[in-house]
Formats: C-alpha cells, structure tokens, sequence
C-alpha cells in the first residue's frame, strides 16, 4: 500500500454513486483510515471506516459545517460534477455548470486549506477531456471543466511551496448516470477510480484514467503546453501578489 492513501483521511465530494463511489471504496482498498463521503443528501456507510458527509457544493452552509466536522485531512478528492446538454443559449445553465463545476471546487477546496497545509496533504481535481478540447453538444460543460483545469494549474503553483501536491484527472467518458445516454465507449467507473489513485501514488500532475484520455499523455506531458505551464509556475516565487 502506498503511503498517498494508506493511514490517511480522505474526503471525496460527490461521493453517493458513480466514480465518486468508486473512489471511496479504491481509498478503503488501499488502506485509508477514514473516507468523508460527501454528497448532497445523506447516505449509508457500508464500512466502519466511512463517514457519509452532507455536502452540497454549491452550498455554502454545508462547506463550512463539513470544514468544521473534518478537523485533519490528508486527501482531498474534488469529485462532485455536473454535465447538462446546451447549446450556450441560455446563460444559466452556464452559471449553473460553473457553479457546481468550477467555484464548489474552489470553495471547497479554500474551506480545507488549513487542514491540507497542516498535513502537507493532497488535493485532486476531478475535471474531464472536455477541459482541453470542447464537447460541442454540451459546451457549458466543456467551458466549466477548462476553468476548472486553469484553476487546478494555478492552485498547483500557489501551493507548491507549502508542501501540497495539486493533481488534474482527466478522464474520458465514464459508464455513470451522468453520460448513460450517450452512445459511445465508456470506462468503468471502478478502473477509472483506481487509475486515478494509481496517478496519485506516482505523483503525476495530470492524471489520464482511461484508455480515451490515456492516449493524449504522452503527447501532453512532453507539449509545449506543459511546459508553458511550468514557466508560468515559477512567476509564484518571483512576482509579489498584491494584497
């Protein structure tokens, strides 16, 4: 068992079904010593280990009760998505998918800073392909997940110097409710959910959990992209940030 899980307190948002589910019972597999299930509404706890969480993302109640319950925390997966088919004609469900996909992680993740910092713990962003190349019958979606991705790069550079690793799961079409409709390959959520951990124990900054999103890996790692990004990361130790 890798030290990245095993003995450690995981919190997952999105956590009562799909990959979210998936990803508590591959942190228990491994070890963990207590998973937060986070989810809307409340549900069961098949393992002594688990503590179902009422966490709502978009809610900001439930952010700060979850951050006052979950005193340390070493594992924060930030799970919990929304996907809505649009055409971009209706600005709310825009506002919608990036309340849900951009600003719950953002808070969520603000609210468990001190608890990451203190353990110089882990922060993994859930996001999707659709962050670096648009789905055209759901762009609000795709337009969510980019934003999400810029923030996880700049969360990546901010923390870096206080010893919190910052990861991006990229995957593909996963076989959950979410996507059930579309008619396309889709990857098990219980392989997605264990690559995405085997990602986490290498240490891989981008993660690629499926066969779809595995192909682009290689190509990204060695991208002038990438490499931009790492340029731009090191602005954080050399540039003041205003007040």
């Amino acid at each position: 068992m890798s030290d990245a899980i095993a003995g450690k307190t995981v919190l997952v948002t999105g956590a009562n079904r799909g990959l979210g589910q998936a990803l508590v019972q591959q942190a228990l597999e491994r070890g963990a010593a207590r998973v937060y299930a986070g989810s809307r509404g409340p549900s069961a706890a098949g393992d002594e280990r688990i503590a179902p969480l009422t966490l709502d993302v978009t809610d900001a109640g439930h952010i700060r009760a979850a951050a006052e319950m979950v005193r340390s925390l070493d594992v924060l997966i930030n799970n919990a998505g929304l996907w809505v088919p649009d055409d971009l004609s209706a600005r709310g469900v825009l506002e919608q998918h990036l309340a849900v996909n951009l600003f719950g992680p953002l808070e969520v993740t603000q609210a468990f800073l001190p608890a990451l910092r203190s353990s110089r713990g882990t922060l993994v962003n859930v996001i999707s392909l659709a962050a670096v190349a648009a789905v055209p019958i759901t762009p609000a979606y795709s337009v969510s997940k980019a934003a999400a991705l810029s923030l996880t790069q700049s969360l990546r550079a901010l923390l870096a110097g206080e010893g919190v690793s910052v990861h991006a799961a990229l995957p593909g079409p996963i076989d959950t409710e979410m996507v059930r409709s579309l008619d396309i390959p889709k990857a098990p959520p219980a392989d997605v959910a264990r690559a995405i951990l085997d990602g986490v124990e290498r240490g891989d900054e981008e993660i690629f959990p499926d066969p779809m999103s595995l192909a682009l890996a290689d190509g990204w790692r060695a991208s002038v992209v990438k490499e931009f990004e790492r340029q731009n990361a090191t602005m954080v130790q050399t540039t003041p940030v205003a007040a």
